[in-house]
């Protein structure tokens, strides 16, 4: 060969990345007009995601936030060895430097408090439960106990936004957001998220956005649906005064086709969004009202979540609420209980938050169970942090400062083992030293219960796949049946 022509047909490093910049650049634009080609869609519908990735252990959930911050100490994690340690100071070596909110980090002392609560062992798991926690108690060869739990967040609201999107700051699509894009409901007439606020009682409660159940870049189909108490359980429910179902079939109808004629004209998916909420408020309006009729339980309902269960907005209530919601398939149901950020005055009031919400979690499970629906619907209870074992403020008044460190969560149902105990925290229950388990971590599991890789479930945004496990997460088996 000519030496002059193979030269020319030699690729040098110029030709090689103005070529390959040329191919990415295709990619990049098929990617945008044809998103079907690289696995993913923009309407998120059910069919087209593909989803469960394999056989799910549960259908549903159920999830119960403790809103502020349950002690571990007061509740679940059992430390005899405090009942000594009791007034004395918190070791430098068990502290280790850890970062302290502003509430206690000009403290001159930390003195430890051993909780005044007893506890006992309780089922056949022999699990430790404070006697604040009778009803819980009874139900506890259900549960799965998770006392490892860990979060980098020390304040409440890049707390609990951690938890509810998997990301300290706001603008991710919320936990029920995400399982309602990727497998959407069982029951084409309700939501496939439901958010329900308990009562608050308690003067201090840290508040409660409704972005915590937003949808983000998703899809604004996917938003949680919050049932209010009082009046109707969604607004604007009934029709205006003078109109009829036909009338408002109608209505629809026409506004329908103007949706749909603007659709084609811009390719706005959002449109496609809009028309299906309305058809959905539509079908609620049949729906949702026998859903929140209560009428029909009989007392042995109420007897079984407590006398609260009559009282609308009640946690009990909601957990009432909550299984009908399942047994109707509505996919994530989220129930919000504030209250339990107790930085003084603790002994006191914690017995009120652990009595309002004990009888009915207790009667939500037992009721799952003996219909059949816990096998396939998973209970989750936690807050966003743990609280320090050290006193904030006097001994005689102590609260307990936030603490991410160590806390416990409970699942129960929806393939978790019954009857377990996982992790394991020092004596001085600050540090973790068997088995943490991170938020993502957290995430990544409960999705593997509902048959869907965390790795896998994503959504494309300016160019990146989001998941609400970030880049993060690894499914914790062991906890699994």
């Amino acid at each position: 060969m000519n030496p002059w022509e193979q030269t020319a047909l030699l690729e040098n490093r110029r030709q090689f990345f103005g070529r390959a910049s040329a191919g990415i650049g295709s990619l990049a634009l098929a990617s945008l007009t044809n998103p079907q080609l690289f696995g993913r869609t923009s309407t998120g519908s059910v069919n087209e995601l593909g989803l469960p990735h394999f056989a799910p252990k549960a259908k549903r959930v159920i999830y119960l936030l403790q809103s502020g911050a349950p002690s571990q100490m007061e509740l679940w994690d059992y430390k005899p060895a405090l009942k000594k340690l009791h007034g004395t100071s918190l070791p430098e070596s068990v502290r280790q430097g850890q970062r302290l909110t502003g509430m206690t980090a000009g403290q001159s002392s930390f003195p430890i408090v051993n909780p005044p609560f007893a506890f006992q062992q309780h089922g056949k798991s022999g699990t430790w439960i404070s006697e604040l926690l009778p009803h819980t108690a009874k139900v506890v060869d259900e549960l799965c106990v998770v006392k490892s739990m860990y979060t980098e967040a020390i304040n409440h609201d890049p707390a609990i936004t951690f938890f509810q999107s998997g990301n300290q700051q706001p603008g991710r699509p919320s936990i029920g957001s995400w399982f309602s894009y990727g497998l959407g409901s069982e029951n084409s007439d309700l939501p496939a998220f439901v958010v329900l606020l308990s009562k608050n009682t308690f003067y201090q409660a840290q508040p409660i956005y409704s972005r915590l159940w937003g949808s983000a870049f998703l899809p604004s189909n996917h938003q949680g649906v919050k049932f209010r108490s009082q009046g109707d359980p969604v607004l604007y429910l009934n029709d205006p005064a003078g109109t009829d179902r036909k009338g408002r079939r109608k209505l629809l109808d026409a506004l329908s086709e103007m949706n749909e004629i603007r659709q084609q004209e811009v390719g706005d998916p959002e449109i496609q969004t809009r028309i299906a909420a309305y058809e959905m408020a539509y079908r609620m309006q049949t729906s949702v009202p026998d859903l929140a009729d209560l009428s029909n339980e009989p007392d042995s309902t109420f007897k079984l979540y407590g006398e609260d269960a009559r009282i609308p907005g009640t946690h009990a209530a909601n957990c009432l609420l909550a299984r009908r919601l399942a047994e109707r398939g509505v996919r994530f149901i989220q129930l919000f209980h504030r209250g339990w950020d107790h930085h003084s005055n603790l002994a006191k009031h914690i017995p009120v938050l652990a009595k309002e919400t004990d009888q009915g979690t207790a009667g939500l499970i037992m009721d799952l169970k003996q219909r059949g629906l816990l096998e396939d619907t998973l209970v989750i209870w936690g807050g966003e942090f743990g609280r320090t074992v050290y006193s904030q403020g006097g001994i005689g008044n102590y609260g307990r400062d936030h603490h991410p460190r160590c806390f416990t969560v409970f699942f129960a149902g929806g393939g978790f083992k019954p009857g377990f105990s996982y992790g394991k925290t020092d004596e001085f229950c600050y540090n973790i030293v068997e088995d943490p388990v991170h938020v993502h971590d957290f995430h990544a599991t409960i999705l593997h219960a509902m048959g869907v890789d965390h790795k896998r479930l994503t959504y494309r945004l300016q160019g990146r796949d989001y998941r609400l496990t970030d880049v993060h997460g690894k499914v914790v088996h062991d906890l699994l049946v």
